[in-house]
């Protein structure tokens, strides 16, 4: 396999390469047969909301193909981010936000064959470097076994129920290692 390179995309790079996004979310995701383009278009749709958002930010691992990729934005103050987390968050972790200084990750994917690999640490690792955040919050899909195996073995917390279709994963206090 040809050697794996990180690199951090600016947001129009990031909209440039939204379908190449799309298909690796689509294969990240392999779900029922025949629901890949209601999977794809519901990314799409997320994909164009999240990219305008406040301090939007996107890692991507390639090896000739798109492996894996990160991205997450900024929660502004008054969002209807701000406003779940205020109801989700201990006191204590909603106290740290006071700053306005609040990460989401707002989709992680990773190809089946990298996982287990390093990849997601390495994006993770990427990304939150960039930002000197209080508080980062991963939001994933309730169904999403992949991505909470992960945050598990990076010692995140689960929160809870922020929506419907998302629950909130809280990154420890402490560093990355």
């Amino acid at each position: 396999m040809p050697e794996m390179f990180l690199r951090r995309l600016s947001r129009w790079q990031a909209e440039q390469q939204r379908e190449a996004v799309a298909d690796l979310y689509v294969e990240a995701r392999r779900g029922t047969a025949g629901a890949e383009y209601d999977i794809r278009q519901d990314f799409l749709h997320r994909f164009e909301r999240d990219v305008q958002q406040t301090d939007f930010d996107m890692v991507v691992a390639e090896a000739g193909a798109l492996l894996g990729c990160l991205y997450g934005y900024r929660a502004e103050r008054g969002s209807e981010w701000w406003e779940v987390m205020r109801s989700v968050l201990s006191p204590a972790a909603f106290e740290r936000t006071t700053a306005g200084r609040v990460f989401l990750l707002s989709e992680l994917m990773v190809v089946p064959a990298e996982r287990g690999s390093d990849v997601a640490r390495r994006l993770r690792t990427l990304l939150l470097t960039r930002h000197t955040s209080d508080v980062v919050v991963a939001v994933i899909q309730p169904d999403d076994d992949q991505g909470r195996e992960v945050l598990q073995s990076w010692d995140w917390t689960k929160l809870g129920e922020f929506t419907h279709q998302r629950e909130g994963w809280l990154r420890p206090p402490s560093p990355l290692p």
